[in-house]
């Protein structure tokens, strides 16, 4: 503890040796099972050289993952495929549509030829119809001058 002062004879003190008591170990009762639903892992027990006994949880080797089946045919494959049947189906409908605007262009045309003709053939019978026909009404052109802005009929 503390030192004794100087001016004083040293004190012999008695030496005190202390023995450890050694500890008695207790009397384990195992305890109740008690079933618990699912599956329990079996409890392992190792006697160790030194005459200690260690219970526990054998361990398991780690499973690995299952592995996933893949398809036969990749899902890129697949849409691309899916693509290309979408685009036949619209070049279809465009092959489609160009037809029917060349059929209905050349439809037209043929109807404005009729109309054409039909006109024409009414202009030309009424042109060339004879003079002594009691209908309609008769024009007859003559020779007409002009000079100088005066019109002599």
């Amino acid at each position: 503890m503390y030192p004794e002062p100087a001016h004083h004879p040293p004190v012999q003190r008695a030496v005190e040796v202390h023995q450890p008591t050694p500890i008695t170990p207790a009397v384990m009762t195992p305890a109740p099972l008690v079933p618990l639903p699912g599956h329990v892992p079996a409890v392992a027990s190792v006697v160790l050289p030194d005459g200690r006994v260690v219970t526990g949880y054998a361990m398991s080797p780690a499973q690995p993952e299952p592995l996933t089946v893949k398809p036969v045919v990749s899902r890129a494959a697949v849409n691309v495929a899916l693509g290309g049947v979408g685009f036949l189906a619209v070049c279809g409908g465009l092959l489609l549509l160009t037809t029917f605007i060349t059929a209905l262009t050349a439809l037209i045309t043929q109807l404005i030829t009729l109309a054409a003709v039909l006109f024409g053939g009414f202009v030309a019978v009424q042109i060339f119809k004879p003079s002594g026909a009691k209908s309609g009404n008769t024009f007859h052109i003559r020779k007409a001058t002009f000079k100088r802005n005066n019109f002599n009929g």
